[in-house]
């Protein structure tokens, strides 16, 4: 099977940046506070969290052979740091995975706007901070959240993906990494980790979340940047240790 090209990578990435917004944000939206009646039916922040862990999940053993299965700007400068994209696929990968967020941030819009009475403004499931965060943290704070957080899930990329662990268990272990990063930041910033989600949203959003993007490219890059630098460090370069199994005999030279 010949190895697919630059147009069959992008191809990967717009898709399963679009279906990540669309399942990720699309619960927030439409699912998190559903009522009927008196009683809510709505998912809450475990639901949400949920969709938005299962389309990473899905998207990653959907694509992943194509295109790395990355869906973020973050991730797509993280892995290129630590030398698992070329540099050449960084700038291209990025239009993919914004063009595509803004897809899918679309279709929630026209969906949504199906509903008598509903208003795009405060209600697209945007990032934010101050005002603007679901429980009222501080920018210092939502900035910290992000970097951290982003910093850790791209280590858990790159981990699952490196050539000495256990073959087909990425998707998940990426998925669900996910799903924790939610369960523990929806109430900080609404969660971004991934500068292309909040694009996505922020401009049908509007109610500050445009002025506030800027923290949501910047924190989750720094983020995926100090892994990207740091794994090959830390864990050894895959070409030291690739193939190999991790035991006390295959380390030995490995610095």
């Amino acid at each position: 099977m010949s190895a697919p090209t630059m147009f069959h990578r992008l191809a990967a990435e717009f898709i399963g940046t679009l279906w990540l917004v669309l399942g990720g944000c699309g619960s927030a939206v439409f699912a998190a506070k559903f009522m009927s009646g008196d009683t809510s039916l709505g998912i809450g922040f475990l639901g949400v969290s949920l969709a938005f862990g299962l389309t990473v999940l899905t998207g990653v053993y959907a694509f992943g052979t194509i295109s790395g299965g990355h869906f973020n700007p973050a991730v797509t400068l993280g892995a290129a740091l630590a030398k698992r994209v070329e540099w050449v696929a960084l700038p291209v990968y990025w239009i993919a995975q914004v063009l595509g967020g803004l897809v899918g941030g679309l279709i929630i819009y026209l969906i949504a706007s199906g509903q008598d009475g509903w208003s795009a403004t405060g209600n697209m499931a945007a990032n934010g901070y101050g005002d603007h965060s679901p429980g009222g943290y501080s920018m210092t704070a939502v900035l910290i959240a992000e970097v951290v957080l982003t910093a850790i899930f791209m280590l858990v990329i790159l981990g699952s993906t490196d050539d000495r662990s256990p073959k087909g268990f990425a998707g998940l272990s990426i998925g669900l990494m996910l799903t924790l990063i939610h369960l523990i930041s929806i109430p900080i910033s609404n969660t971004s980790v991934n500068p292309a989600r909040s694009t996505a949203v922020a401009f049908f959003n509007g109610d500050g979340a445009p002025a506030q993007l800027w923290l949501f490219w910047l924190a989750p890059l720094v983020g995926a940047a100090i892994a990207g630098i740091a794994y090959p460090f830390l864990f050894g370069r895959n070409e030291e240790l690739a193939d190999r199994p991790v035991r006390d005999d295959a380390l030995e030279g490995a610095d």
